[in-house]
């Protein structure tokens, strides 16, 4: 088993402009399709968490199900995190450019035709 305390435990000061500015576009770009499309984020956040930011895929999925932790993935992430397979830090700044773009994703569905 991976032991990843370093992706738990990574604060968000230690994060880098780089990696900031990637985790909000990542968090927009999946907000910004669920509101839009009605899908869920994780098909875009654990692709763009693993190829952008070169994050064990387990760690992605954990930590993408923590960002929609409250509607539907509780006990799922609560099982990534015991495991060490979520990153808290990355999660928020996910779930505030989600939450965010998601929004606006709403309000241009909203308006579309058919």
């Amino acid at each position: 088993m991976l032991n990843s305390k370093i992706l738990t435990t990574r604060k968000m000061s230690e994060m880098s402009l780089t990696q900031l500015m990637l985790l909000i576009l990542i968090g927009s770009a999946a907000g910004f399709a669920s509101g839009l499309l009605g899908i869920g984020g994780a098909i875009i956040m654990v692709p763009g968490m693993i190829y952008l930011l070169h994050m064990p895929q387990q760690a992605a999925q954990g930590t993408s199900l923590a960002v929609m932790l409250l509607p539907i993935g509780i006990f799922a992430a609560l099982q990534y995190y015991q495991k060490g397979f979520v990153n808290l830090s990355y999660a928020v700044v996910l779930i505030i450019a989600f939450v965010i773009s998601s929004y606006f994703g709403s309000l241009l569905a909203v308006h579309l035709q058919g």
